[in-house]
């Protein structure tokens, strides 16, 4: 259809909606929500549609476009405008362990204890107001990088073809759709061509669905299933249309789901850990806290103080601030990658990302320069031949789909336009590419008057379609002895590392239109040879991520040959490979094995390469897959973690966790690591929390069974798990070891509970020496040195605790072999010089402490000393087993 644009390519990110909510909507199948417009329109004739739309074949006008933008809104769906300050306070306010916590403190208030309540919410405060700030950081981070994503979309404006932003799409614009594109709102085909569309995400439906022009059944049908409407977060497969915008933004189908379906990510192996994590604490706390109150109320007599100091006791046994360094990690971890130009759009992603051991990554461009250059044009004999050229030039030319790197290699040979007069060819009709036919044609008219259908494709299939062959002027019938000739000399193109494609064609007699049955009874013309060189940085990339622990594989549609090839040039083994057909034939049970072995995997389907995703996922790998292309979106879809480029097809950005805007291996190695930085500081507190609880469950137990008194006062508790948690704000600036992100990082629950079972009594035993200390040593068992009791034990517990940190955060010795970074060192300096002073401040009455005796002091150093060697060697011990 000359005139019209070549493609709709970009679709904005502010309409591109995360996976997880095409997998809500496919498993709830609300009820259909429809607009009226696009529901009439599907049943009225195409002058019809332009009156109810108030539209006309050459588009709306820029006045027109600015009034109906004011009337429907930008067309952005709920699941994708920027988020507010108000939604990510909910977010940060609605966690299980804020709630508890506002609970226990709103309880503190009810029954008069205010300066515990006051206490609780400014631990409240702190961990949300941190959050929050990430939070906002990360997507404002995100949001600009989003921005330099590429945004537009081909629309008819005053008469003229336009790029214009997505979200200034409105009802009544005139757009163009061809294959690889996301449909930009709910759309009446107005006309259409061999048209498929990918609607699964909607339906559920495995198979592309044909759309045309009309629909002579519309009133039968539910409108999901009209076959002359195509729905926002569709895709088109295959095929061209023309198509106007009924419906935009919240107005569609997929937008009036958005806002129910839009926060139901699907959780991830670290979003279950630490789901598991925090159910964990809340089952100590649900043991400890009656059983605390029991113990002290019944052998003190107090049942208020009692009350007031098991309700302490649940606040010291709260993780309150896993919200907090879960976010700041992540958003942290969001915003290093933004500097390196990556847009995360799934924060829980970037630990996918370096818990990843198996990268699954498309050839072109990743591992090529994706710069394709035409180097050969020749017969079937391999010889050079002008004629190959030209009738690559006119399908490329002509062809008005989705242009491939390919077909602008060869439409970079411009000397064809004026040599071979194309001008005198007119294009009569197309025949557009699909996937399953790996081919696409178009017939034009030749300046002689003949209709000529001009094909071209993968080899095998033209081969298939095709029953003679030419060479110099003279055709010949495509017998077997000769066929098998003509693939010798076509796999000998691809063994020099050549992307080969056949050209094919026939002339045709006149009728209005031609149809994939047309393709038949062809006469094999030649090849048309591509080379696209290794990257020069793709052999040190592999190489790096092989040396984190993350194996490469490759997952191509191209030949098996021209694969080799490439992957011997960039150092990936190539003596298992594993071909579509042979994918084809083996069952689920037996593929994850096949797949274990294979590094390359040539000549695979988009279905075949989601079920490549999901055999190694049933070997227990994480798994990433790299790709930009229409036939890369199922595999998307299925990894762990999806990663596309900026410059790739629509539903490839929409299906992918992650985009690069840079299309390189070198950055996704930067990435692995900083997703594993990120779970190492995750992972530092989870231990460090969980066996601190542990080890506290014992400690308070056991000094509630034979201490006279209260340990330590409610106010002491929450007190000194406040400054507790201030020193563990600084954990997500910490920097890792090397060693701890040299291998990849799953969450291991097993690990974690080895680690707090076996860590978390060694506390206990020090706070048990400090009960005898300060019992023995400073005779505190009457009453009236009760406060003097609960001072050396408040700072034996504040100090143990913010040390600890410094042996949990390495495998190596601390302090000599490995340092924290300094905020996390000044914290500690900080926290733990506060909780020496302030027996010793004004405050110290307020509190209920007392001077500590000059004795304590040194008592207190062989403590220390005796605690970080003591963790020290269990921790080392534990390392030496494999356990943690």
């Amino acid at each position: 259809m000359p005139g019209f644009p070549t493609r709709l390519r970009r679709l904005a990110p502010s309409i591109i909606l995360p996976k997880h909510l095409f997998a809500s909507i496919r498993r709830q199948q609300p009820p259909i929500r429809v607009a009226q417009t696009v529901i009439e329109s599907s049943a009225l004739s195409l002058d019809a549609v332009f009156e109810r739309m108030g539209s006309r074949s050459t588009g709306l006008t820029t006045d027109e476009a600015a009034a109906r933008l004011a009337e429907h809104g930008p067309n952005v769906v709920a699941g994708d405008a920027r988020k507010s300050v108000w939604l990510f306070l909910w977010h940060a306010v609605r966690n299980p362990l804020v709630v508890l916590l506002t609970v226990l403190a709103t309880i503190s208030f009810a029954t008069g204890d205010v300066r515990a309540g006051t206490v609780m919410s400014l631990m409240i405060a702190m961990g949300v107001a941190l959050r929050l700030i990430q939070e906002a950081k990360a997507d404002n981070a995100a949001s600009k990088l989003k921005a330099m994503i590429s945004v537009t979309a081909t629309a008819f404006r005053d008469g003229q073809a336009q790029e214009l932003p997505i979200s200034q799409l409105v009802p009544g614009d005139i757009v163009k759709l061809s294959a690889g594109d996301m449909i930009p709102g709910d759309v009446r085909i107005l006309h259409a061509k061999d048209l498929f569309v990918i609607q699964g995400s909607l339906t559920g439906e495995s198979f592309p669905v044909e759309k045309f022009e009309t629909d002579r059944d519309t009133a039968s049908k539910s409108p999901i299933e009209l076959a002359n409407v195509a729905f926002l977060g569709t895709s088109v497969e295959s095929g061209t249309a023309v198509a106007i915008v009924a419906a935009t933004g919240r107005q569609t189908y997929l937008g009036g789901m958005a806002e129910s379906l839009a926060e139901q990510p699907a959780e991830t192996a670290f979003d279950k850990g630490v789901s598991h994590f925090t159910k964990l604490m809340l089952r100590f706390m649900a043991v400890m806290v009656p059983l605390v109150f029991l113990i002290n109320g019944l052998s003190k007599g107090n049942w208020h103080d009692a009350f007031f100091f098991a309700l302490a006791v649940a606040v010291g046994l709260t993780p309150e601030m896993l919200p907090m360094i879960v976010t700041v990690c992540l958003s942290k971890g969001a915003l290093a990658m933004a500097r390196k130009q990556v847009v995360v759009k799934r924060l829980s992603a970037i630990q996918n990302l370096g818990a990843m051991d198996v990268l699954c990554t498309d050839k072109t461009g990743t591992l090529t320069m994706d710069h394709v250059i035409l180097e050969k044009h020749c017969d079937v004999f391999r010889r050079d031949d002008d004629g190959v050229l030209l009738f690559a030039y006119l399908n490329s030319h002509f062809q008005t789909g989705l242009k491939s790197v390919l077909d602008r290699a060869i439409l970079a040979h411009r000397e064809v336009h004026e040599q071979f007069s194309v001008p005198d060819f007119n294009k009569v009709d197309e025949i557009p590419f699909d996937f399953a036919r790996k081919m696409m044609s178009v017939v034009v008219e030749t300046p002689d008057g003949v209709h000529r259908l001009v094909c071209k494709g993968a080899p095998e299939a033209v081969y298939a379609r095709c029953t003679r062959f030419v060479v110099k002027d003279e055709i010949y019938p495509m017998r077997q002895i000769y066929l098998d000739d003509l693939r010798q000399e076509c796999d000998e193109l691809s063994s020099d590392g050549f992307r080969v494609l056949a050209i094919a064609y026939k002339d045709l007699e006149r009728k209005p239109a031609y149809s994939k049955d047309d393709e038949g009874d062809l006469i094999l013309k030649g090849y048309v040879a591509f080379l696209d060189p290794p990257k020069d940085t793709a052999s040190a990339a592999i190489c790096a991520l092989q040396q984190h622990g993350v194996t490469v594989k490759v997952v191509t549609g191209d030949n098996e040959l021209v694969s080799r090839k490439i992957c011997k040039e960039v150092g990936l083994s190539t003596d298992h490979v594993l071909l579509g057909v042979d994918i084809e034939k083996l069952t689920d049970d037996q593929l994850p094995e096949a797949a274990e072995k294979a590094t390359l995997f040539a000549r695979v389907s988009p279905a075949q390469k989601q079920r490549v995703i999901r055999a190694l996922q049933a070997r227990k790998h994480t798994v990433g897959f790299m790709g930009d292309g229409i036939n890369d979106a199922p595999a998307l879809r299925a990894a762990d973690v999806g990663i596309s480029v900026d410059t790739a097809v629509d539903i490839a950005k929409e299906s992918a966790d992650m985009i690069l805007l840079e299309k390189s291996l070198m950055v996704l190695e930067e990435g692995v690591l900083e997703g594993r930085k990120v779970f190492a500081n995750i992972l530092k507190y989870i231990r460090m929390g969980a066996s601190s609880n542990f080890g506290n469950m014992f400690s308070v137990l056991g000094a509630s069974v034979f201490v006279p008194f209260l340990p330590m006062t409610p106010i002491q508790i929450l007190t000194n798990n406040l400054l507790y948690d201030v020193s563990q704000t600084a954990i997500p600036t910490d920097d890792v070891d090397p060693e701890q992100i040299a291998k990849p990082r799953p969450w291991d629950m097993g690990q974690i509970t080895k680690f707090i079972v076996f860590i978390g009594p060694c506390s206990s035993i020090f706070d048990y020496t400090t009960y005898l200390m300060m019992l023995f040593v400073f005779d505190c068992w009457s009453l009236d040195k009760a406060s003097l009791f609960q001072t050396g034990w408040f700072v034996e517990s504040l100090l143990t605790q913010t040390l600890i940190i410094h042996v949990i955060r390495t495998n190596k010795i601390p302090f000599i072999e490995s340092r924290a970074a300094w905020p996390l060192l000044a914290m500690t300096v900080v926290v733990m010089l506060i909780g020496v002073l302030i027996p010793l401040s004004p405050l110290a009455p307020h509190v209920g402490f007392t001077m500590l005796p000059p004795l304590y002091w040194p008592l207190l150093a062989v403590t220390l000393l005796s605690y970080v060697v003591l963790t020290q060697v269990v921790k080392t011990w534990l390392l030496r087993r494999h356990w943690v």
